[in-house]
């Protein structure tokens, strides 16, 4: 499969089957995320996998949306901000974008696997951090379900609704 490919059959799954992700395709999701680039190279990141049903209770508790429970397993990505880039010019923390690209290559990676992803980014991170022990200056960034979904087609029936080129794309000015 070409990378364009992967990157249209992608999409936010949003109910899950209750069958549980083999460990070599959790093992290749992880270490997609691992070779993600960062600023610098430093890979300010953390991954917590959340797979127990004690655990998972406690991140299910952090969001609360029905079709989230359905998921078996959850990643945790962390922000380690003292291993970020800081740009000089004007000291943006890099940490973010870092962490982005490797949550991404974790919802390309498992869409190749054929498991299904979410970016979940609106939820209680105060309490995730309290629910998983972050230590200060890990921040919790982006709760990724991750599992089989309900409904295999979903990744042919999901449309890509994205704005044309000419309105996201200018040349040489804005």
């Amino acid at each position: 499969m070409q990378l364009i490919d992967l990157i249209r059959k992608r999409c936010s799954v949003r109910s899950y089957s209750p069958a549980p992700v083999e460990q070599e395709k959790l093992d290749y999701v992880l270490e997609a995320a691992r070779l993600a680039p960062s600023a610098c190279n430093l890979q300010p990141w953390r991954f917590v996998v959340i797979r127990s049903a004690e655990a998972r209770a406690k991140a299910q508790a952090c969001y609360e949306r029905e079709w989230f429970r359905s998921a078996p397993l959850y990643i945790l990505v962390c922000s380690d901000h003292s291993r970020s880039w800081k740009r000089p010019s004007d000291g943006k923390d890099h940490a973010d974008i870092d962490v982005s690209i490797a949550a991404e290559h974790i919802c390309l990676a498992a869409a190749e696997q054929g498991l299904g992803t979410c970016w979940v980014c609106h939820f209680d991170a105060k309490r995730c951090a309290e629910s998983f022990g972050l230590p200060d200056g890990i921040e919790a960034a982006i709760l990724i379900p991750l599992g089989y979904p309900s409904a295999p087609d979903v990744f042919e029936r999901t449309p890509k609704m994205r704005r044309p080129a000419a309105e996201t794309v200018v040349a040489d000015r804005y």
